[in-house]
């Protein structure tokens, strides 16, 4: 003979967490993906070299995707980033 085993249904735990809502869609993360391993790499090349835009360049590359959530702006503000250190040369 088999009983009725089913659990009660459980209400999900309300975090302060859950009040936080980022729209995170797959080009975001991707963008964002390319634009931190960017800045991984001048960051890198920054420490080696002894030059600071570099690493400053690829700290921002690093840290931007993170504060923006909007697509355009990511790529826009992340190809901006990449050109400094072509074009300031210390």
């Amino acid at each position: 003979m088999r009983g009725n085993f089913q659990q009660p249904a459980r209400r999900p735990l309300n975090l302060a967490v859950s009040r936080l809502t980022i729209a995170v869609d797959t080009s975001s993360l991707l963008w964002g993906l390319l634009f931190g391993s960017v800045g991984l790499g001048f960051f890198v090349y920054g420490r080696r070299q002894k030059t600071v835009v570099p690493i400053a360049c690829g700290v921002a590359l690093m840290i931007v995707p993170y504060f923006v959530s909007n697509t355009i702006l990511l790529v826009i503000l992340g190809v901006a980033l990449i050109a400094i250190p072509y074009f300031v040369r210390m």
